[in-house]
């Protein structure tokens, strides 16, 4: 099947600002997203305490910023998403939540140049998965590694597989049900079908596996339920 372009997920992502801004409603489709969110900037917090800049790509509407805001105050943030009324939206609240500098980019984290050595965390929540061949996630792993500073982490939440077909087919007949739980038989087949168009998820032992090869000296595994895990390296 044709995977969706660049542009066609950020059309989709335009018109779909308010659901993500709202936590309660917004990720239902993401098994176990608040908790992800909750462990991912604790981690980043016990990581980097005195944290001052923060990068968050594919921000959407804030989410992850405003909760790390909640743990470390007053960070500089920098914001990337392909959807600008993602990043209005985004830098309106971040703006409110912090006293330090809030800049927003509008473009694809592969195009987009990143200053060295410069982030103490960067969040990404369920945005790699649209990354497409290995050599992009190889490129854009590095690419966050060389923009961490020393004791940095790159800290992930996402869509994931299974590296064996049948723990894949396992795991993925648990999120089906889940979403079958949710919203019923129709709930399921449009997220199944958006996620077979747009995303190319890849496992959470690829990515570690990808962190090590680029450079991370250490991985944190923080959570995983079904196809959905919480994760992160450090420099």
């Amino acid at each position: 099947m044709k995977k969706s372009t660049v542009t066609e997920i950020k059309e989709r992502f335009d018109n779909d600002v308010e659901r993500f801004a709202n936590l309660e409603t917004g990720q239902v489709a993401t098994m176990d997203a608040q908790i992800s969110l909750e462990l991912l900037t604790s981690a980043a917090k016990a990581i980097k305490p005195k944290a001052v800049n923060v990068l968050d790509i594919g921000c959407g509407a804030g989410n992850y910023t405003l909760k790390m805001l909640s743990k470390v105050p007053n960070l500089n943030a920098v914001l990337i998403d392909l959807s600008q009324n993602m990043l209005d939206k985004a830098h309106e609240r971040v703006s409110d939540a912090t006293t330090g500098k809030v800049e927003t980019i509008q473009g694809d984290i592969r195009d987009i140049e990143l200053p060295k050595n410069h982030f103490d965390i960067i969040l990404a929540g369920a945005v790699l998965h649209h990354l497409r061949e290995d050599s992009d996630w190889e490129f854009v792993f590095q690419k966050l590694y060389d923009s961490l500073s020393a004791g940095g982490c790159l800290m992930i939440s996402d869509l994931l597989v299974q590296d064996h077909e049948g723990v894949n087919q396992m795991v993925w007949e648990r999120y089906g049900n889940y979403l079958r739980q949710h919203g019923g038989v129709e709930y399921q087949q449009k997220v199944f079908d958006y996620i077979e168009i747009e995303d190319t998820p890849r496992s959470m032992t690829y990515q570690l596996d990808l962190m090590k090869k680029v450079g991370f000296s250490s991985v944190e595994i923080l959570h995983k339920n079904a196809c959905f895990g919480a994760f992160g390296g450090i420099k």
